[in-house]
């Protein structure tokens, strides 16, 4: 087969189609950028220099108070805390990218959703406000111009509602105030769509669509099947549904251990899952035996491999996995969650020069 463009072997990946290499794509820290293109002599287009396939826009903000400036409550030498504008405070590290700390939600009970969010986030007026339509048209003719495919990207509603009000109200107000959950959950789900509608018919479609949607974290989800069929499911089938009204394939990345959610989240309509953390206890040769056929995969290459920076261990992670993973043709190369600092750009470029060389398919 001869060689296809970004575009192509993506669009045929996620439809399991023959194509000429498993496809490749990453995520990276912002340190690693800086360090990368500061200090090792990287190329400033990481989308370029490692030839990516595929390519990302999060063009709309979902923080309640939309034009509120952070403020700081605390600080040291490490850390800085500010309350944000969904009346959350969040701890963060100074020296280096992280997940923020959660402190404190301001939106703790559904009077407050009501009076406080609702109203905000359901502004059909401010909706224009909320979406970047200039870096949504930069990136779409950024991938036109180099052949990729190129994603809308942005949450869903689990990404929506815990930096509102935190993970554990979410969770006991699924028990104790559940149509309060199911109030949020439908409220972002029309709201991302209009969003979505008004993007598109200005700027056109996008190749496809990718929603973060981290409900897991180590060796277990968040929730039970159960309540992810009550709570996020109906708001997963209503956005995939949209999704595929316009012939659009769906992405969902989720960090943490998702796989007792898995079949609820294909019953919703997703083509894809990423990111599939092993140290949270996924295991990417089990995903694709039960799933493979399914679902395309994209990650499930252990990271801390990379942090040893010993191409050795490298070599021996992805000869473990590629070749059997890229059966079925519904494999993208990618680590099991982002690539930080303390991984070199050369053990970088290894990394996926050999990936690809075992991701190559026979004629």
């Amino acid at each position: 087969m001869e060689a296809l463009t970004g575009k192509e072997r993506i669009s045929r990946i996620l439809r399991h189609e023959k194509v000429d290499r498993i496809g490749v794509f990453e995520h990276f820290w912002g340190d690693t950028y800086n360090e990368w293109t500061k200090n090792q002599g990287c190329p400033p287009d990481f989308n370029q220099e490692f030839g990516f396939d595929m390519a990302e826009c999060w063009p709309t903000n979902w923080a309640a108070r939309l034009d509120y400036t952070p403020e700081v409550v605390a600080e040291d030498e490490d850390t800085i805390t500010m309350l944000d504008g969904n009346w959350a405070t969040l701890r963060r590290h100074k020296k280096h990218d992280t997940t923020p700390e959660h402190i404190a939600f301001g939106i703790d009970d559904c009077e407050k959703w009501e009076e406080w969010v609702k109203p905000l986030i359901t502004d059909e007026a401010a909706l224009e406000r909320r979406i970047n339509f200039e870096a949504y048209r930069n990136c779409k003719a950024y991938c036109k111009e180099h052949n990729m495919f190129f994603m809308w990207s942005g949450v869903n509603v689990f990404e929506c509602i815990h930096p509102l009000v935190g993970h554990e109200e979410m969770l006991a107000a699924m028990i104790y105030d559940p149509e309060w959950v199911e109030d949020m959950c439908r409220t972002y789900a029309d709201m991302t769509i209009r969003a979505q509608k008004l993007i598109f018919e200005r700027e056109g479609l996008p190749d496809g669509i990718w929603f973060y949607e981290d409900m897991g974290y180590k060796g277990a989800p968040f929730m039970s099947p159960a309540m992810y069929d009550r709570f996020l499911y109906p708001a997963h089938k209503k956005t995939c549904d949209y999704a595929h009204s316009l012939g659009l394939p769906v992405i969902m990345h989720s960090c943490g251990f998702v796989e007792p959610l898995l079949d609820g989240m294909i019953r919703a309509g997703i083509d894809a899952l990423q990111v599939i953390e092993i140290k949270a206890g996924m295991d990417l040769l089990r995903i694709h035996k039960n799933y493979g056929d399914k679902i395309a995969l994209i990650g499930g290459i252990d990271v801390r491999e990379l942090y040893t920076n010993d191409f050795s261990r490298i070599d021996a992670e992805l000869e473990k996995k590629i070749p059997i993973v890229k059966e079925g043709y519904g494999y993208v190369v990618h680590s099991d969650h982002s690539i930080p600092k303390t991984v070199d750009y050369k053990t970088y470029k290894h990394f996926l020069q050999k990936a690809l060389e075992l991701g190559k398919y026979e004629e």
